[in-house]
């Protein structure tokens, strides 16, 4: 471990022009911070990921980088997904560095916690998670539906930190080891963990957007949860085949009963009743059927093998003859 680390900055950015120009110059200001206080190296530096946006975001990163020789920038070639381009910074970054921190590009990440995270790794830890202290600045709606989703992954056997996105440290040395999941549907948050090494997180507030809206609405962050839970757990399997011998039972125990009632005499009324229970069993069955085909789908794309990102630009570089991190490459640093 170096004394004094290399640090780079990952900031994934998606048609950002608005909040860019004013959270480039904070990034910079504490990663002077940081240099000036000797705890990274003068070598730090800042590296956007362009998520193939559609507005003038990658014409402010160029600038910035011909100003600043401690901005960088890389460039999808089509918008892929803030976890894609989280990736493709992050495998960038793995030969050029010790330590990487990853933040949002909306300013809402509390950058001062970064000596703590960075004085944490010297301590002996290799990732080091930034989780929200409180979350009194969301809606009721926000707050209520992240804190099920933080219970329904870890009731389905996801290890993913409590209040944890994606604002974090890591040491080149988990980043190797990283490199090895090589799974197309990726979910870094659940990732991480499994990856293993001592962790340890540091609290922070965040605050509002600096400029800009959004871009997670809430049928993003529906899907976004589904991912999570389809990629790593197969409970909801599991549920299936309980929800079904559970069924099975009932249905058994209701045959049982219309037999003895019949050989009992008594007449079985209601064709409304039956009605309903078939279009139960109807919606039971098409549900069950949904989620095995989330899973048949997701195996049929792990299958293909198909490039997690692609590259089309680099700030200051000409570009290489390998343009595709693809599963199986030999060196996932270059795309």
């Amino acid at each position: 471990m170096s004394s004094v680390p290399v640090l780079w900055l990952v900031i994934p950015c998606y048609n950002e022009e608005e909040v860019l120009p004013y959270t480039a110059p904070e990034f910079l200001k504490h990663l002077e911070k940081l240099t000036d206080d000797k705890k990274i190296s003068e070598e730090s530096k800042i590296l956007f990921v362009d998520d193939g946006s559609s507005d003038r975001t990658w014409k402010i990163i160029t600038d910035l980088s011909e100003r600043d020789s401690r901005y960088k920038g890389i460039r999808q070639s089509r918008n892929r997904g803030h976890q894609n381009a989280l990736l493709a910074g992050l495998m960038e970054a793995i030969d050029k560095c010790d330590i990487t921190i990853s933040a949002d590009c909306d300013g809402q990440d509390d950058l001062n916690v970064m000596g703590e995270m960075v004085d944490a790794y010297k301590d002996g830890c290799e990732i080091v998670y930034g989780v929200r202290a409180c979350r009194q600045t969301d809606t009721w709606f926000k707050r209520n539906s992240a804190r099920a989703f933080y219970k329904l992954m870890n009731r389905m056997g996801a290890n993913v930190v409590f209040d944890h996105a994606d604002y974090r440290l890591v040491s080149n040395k988990v980043l190797k080891s990283f490199s090895c999941f090589t799974e197309v549907n990726v979910f870094l948050r659940g990732i991480f963990p499994l990856v293993g090494y001592k962790s340890t997180s540091v609290y922070y507030e965040r605050r509002p957007r600096k400029a800009g809206k959004t871009h997670y609405s809430i049928k993003k962050m529906i899907e976004f949860s589904l991912d999570g839970i389809f990629n790593l757990s197969t409970k909801p399997l599991h549920i299936i085949v309980f929800l079904g011998a559970t069924i099975s039972l009932f249905g058994a125990i209701g045959v049982i009963w219309m037999i003895v009632a019949n050989m009992s005499g008594k007449t079985m009324a209601g064709s409304a009743s039956l009605a309903w229970v078939a279009f139960f069993m109807g919606g039971v069955q098409i549900f069950c059927t949904g989620i095995i085909g989330e899973y048949v789908g997701r195996t049929y794309l792990e299958t293909k093998r198909r490039p997690r990102y692609i590259i089309s630009e680099r700030t200051g570089e000409e570009l290489g003859d390998e343009l595709s991190d693809s599963p199986d490459s030999s060196k996932s640093g270059k795309s």
